[in-house]
C-alpha cells in the first residue's frame, strides 16, 4: 500500500494556513463540544417549579398537591417557601393538611424544619415537623411528627395529589387560630417577597382571592 496522503490544509486569502490535525485546533474543538454538552445538560435540567426541586433533592413529588405556581427557593441555604391559593387536603392512608403558606429547608433526601403542613391521627392533628427518605431508597418515607415517625410506602407520593378546599369545621380552635395567623404571614409574604409565578394569569386570580 502506499503512504497515507498528508493531512488536508486549508488556505483563505489573507489568513495563514492551518490543519485539522494542528493540536491545538482539536483542542479547541473538544473543549467546545464539551462546553455545548454542559450547557445543555444545565438548561435540560433547570429546575423550574417546587416539583422539579423536589426531584432534585431525592424526593417524591407529591409530597405537595397539584397546581402549585407561587413559591420561592433558596440555593445556598435550601430555605423554601410554598404559597397555596387556600388551605387544603389530601388523602393518602391519612388525612394531611396544607396551609395557605409551606415553607421548610430542602436537602437532599429529606425537608427540615417544615411547617404548614399538619397530619390526621386517630382524629387529631398533628404538625409534621420533618420529611425523610432513606438513601439509598427502601421504598419507604418517613413523617416526623414530633412524637414518632409515621412511616409510609414511598409510592403513595409518586404524584402531586389532589387537594380539596379545608372546611371550617374541620379544624379545631386552636388550628383556626394557627391559620389564620398564617394567612396573615401569607399575605405579607406575597406583597414583601419575589416569588416565582409560573403562569401569570392563575399568578393574578391568586392575588385577587388573597386581599378579598
Amino acid at each position: 500500500m502506499g503512504p497515507s496522503p498528508s493531512p488536508k490544509s486549508f488556505t483563505f486569502p489573507h489568513f495563514p494556513a492551518f490543519s485539522l490535525s494542528c493540536p491545538n485546533f482539536r483542542t479547541l474543538t473538544l473543549s467546545l463540544f464539551a462546553f455545548l454538552l454542559t450547557f445543555a445538560a444545565a438548561t435540560a435540567s433547570s429546575p423550574s417549579t417546587i416539583y422539579d426541586y423536589l426531584r432534585l433533592h431525592g424526593l417524591p413529588i407529591g409530597l405537595f398537591p397539584k397546581g402549585i405556581t407561587e413559591f420561592s427557593h433558596e440555593p445556598s441555604s435550601g430555605n423554601f417557601q410554598v404559597l397555596l391559593n387556600q388551605p387544603c387536603n389530601a388523602k393518602f392512608e391519612n388525612q394531611f393538611h396544607y396551609d395557605f403558606n409551606v415553607s421548610g429547608t430542602l436537602t437532599f433526601g429529606q425537608i427540615g424544619n417544615l411547617s404548614g403542613v399538619t397530619a390526621q391521627e386517630l382524629f387529631l392533628w398533628f404538625p409534621v415537623k420533618g420529611i425523610r427518605v432513606d438513601v439509598p431508597s427502601s421504598g419507604l418515607i418517613y413523617f416526623d411528627v414530633g412524637v414518632v415517625d409515621k412511616q409510609f410506602s414511598l409510592s403513595l407520593f409518586e404524584s402531586p395529589p389532589d387537594c380539596t378546599a379545608a372546611e371550617p369545621s374541620d379544624l379545631t380552635s386552636d388550628d383556626a387560630s394557627f391559620h389564620s395567623t398564617s394567612r396573615i404571614v401569607d399575605l405579607q409574604s406575597r406583597s414583601q417577597n419575589g416569588f416565582r409565578k409560573l403562569g401569570n394569569e392563575n399568578g393574578r386570580r391568586s392575588e385577587l382571592r388573597a386581599t378579598s
